[in-house]
């Protein structure tokens, strides 16, 4: 069974207050046979999200009157990593790093079209649901320590929460410390051969992942940017 066969079996909790939306999200991901439920507020999320499990939400961000959509996000990352995709009506920067900060996954702008949706969550649900290698190494890298069997993350004694995409990232910078990974080869590896062409998009993940790790993020020392090419976590020989 393929990846694919096995994410459309998958669990989607919809949230968005806008009706249309819901059936739009709904129509398209039952019609790849995903289970599809749906709430039109964050208060009815949370409460759906305790009783069905599943294994990806997707979140408006701008949600009515009660819990915005980013509130809603960091409230199931007090007890859950169900992978969580945010849905914006403009890709602004300032949102999207607000999503990440908040735990979400990824991010999808409205209007999007049934292929891009599909895209989408068939790229999460493989990048979350993938069986993890048993590694148990630690690597470090000056002040930064990175324990791949707990997934661990530290700064000197400072414990780095990452969401598991941000670890991702890390960890692909990681395993090729010194060494320049180009935009394609980072987007392809972390997020699926969907996204091998949005560089702004991995912009803003290592924008915000250097707020998390470097102690002066306008002037990076871990994760250094190779103008026009990718990045590359520099560390001590």
């Amino acid at each position: 069974m393929t990846s694919s066969q096995q994410s459309h079996r998958a669990r989607i909790l919809a949230v968005d207050d806008e009706p249309r939306v819901l059936r739009l999200v709904s129509e398209i991901l039952k019609a790849v046979r995903y289970h599809v439920t749906a709430a039109a507020n964050g208060e009815s999320a949370l409460e759906m999200l305790a009783l069905e499990q599943p294994d990806l939400v997707i979140l408006d961000v701008l949600l009515g009157p009660g819990l915005s959509g980013y509130e809603v996000c960091r409230r199931i990352r007090e007890f859950s990593d169900v992978a969580v995709i945010m849905l914006t009506a403009k890709a602004i920067e300032g949102d999207v790093l607000q999503g990440f900060e908040a735990g979400a996954d990824d991010y999808l702008t409205k209007p999007f079209g049934a292929k891009e949706l599909v895209a989408r969550v068939d790229a999460v649900l493989r990048r979350t649901q993938r069986p993890e290698e048993t590694i148990t190494t630690t690597f470090r890298c000056g002040e930064l320590e990175i324990n791949f069997a707990r997934h661990a993350v530290r700064v000197g004694s400072r414990t780095v929460a990452l969401t598991r995409t941000e670890y991702a990232l890390l960890s692909q910078l990681a395993v090729n410390a010194n060494r320049v990974m180009s935009h394609t080869d980072l987007l392809t590896k972390v997020w699926g051969a969907e996204y091998r062409d949005d560089v702004d998009y991995l912009r803003a993940y290592v924008r915000y992942l250097r707020r998390k790790l470097e102690p002066d993020p306008a002037n990076p020392s871990y994760i250094i940017t190779s103008p026009g090419v990718g990045y590359m976590l520099a560390c001590p020989s």
